[in-house]
């Protein structure tokens, strides 16, 4: 299914799920004036088709100790298919590590990096991402003060 066959009220769903995932189908059903059972068959479908990929809770970084957040830009020496796939998978094991991605421009990759501070990022720097294989430079950014943090896309 593409988008244009997702009617209003998938879209409201939709719009209504990522504002508050936790809503239960008959809080939905209620606010879209839809029955329980047309919203439960909806959101299973919205879920098997890929537009809902995941539902999970978000939580205050700082309450669970990851209170630096650091932005890093990765170049990498070698660009070669096999290179470039194999930098992505070993990033990804690192649980500092909750964004990957490859970018046009000077940079091959910025990678988002949670850390409980400056020691905690200087031991993964040194310790995990430093050793990977043809980086030739990292340009990190720290965070200071976080203006706006959403994840629900404008739809």
């Amino acid at each position: 299914m593409n988008t244009s066959q997702l009617d209003a009220t998938d879209w409201q769903i939709l719009r209504l799920l990522q504002k508050d995932a936790s809503l239960t189908n008959k809080e939905i059903a209620f606010e879209l004036n839809k029955s329980v059972a047309t919203v439960h068959e909806r959101i299973k479908r919205l879920k098997e088709e890929g537009y809902v990929k995941k539902i999970v809770a978000l939580l205050d970084r700082k309450k669970v100790n990851k209170g630096l957040i650091a932005f890093s830009q990765v170049l990498l020496h070698d660009h070669t298919a096999q290179t470039l796939a194999n930098f992505e998978k070993e990033v990804a094991r690192f649980p500092e590590v909750m964004e990957c991605f490859q970018m046009t421009g000077t940079f091959d990759f910025i990678l988002r990096i949670a850390t409980s501070d400056m020691d905690a990022y200087h031991d993964f720097y040194r310790n995990k991402l430093a050793t990977l294989p043809n980086i030739t430079t990292v340009q990190s950014f720290f965070v200071l003060s976080e203006t706006k943090s959403i994840t629900a896309y404008p739809i």
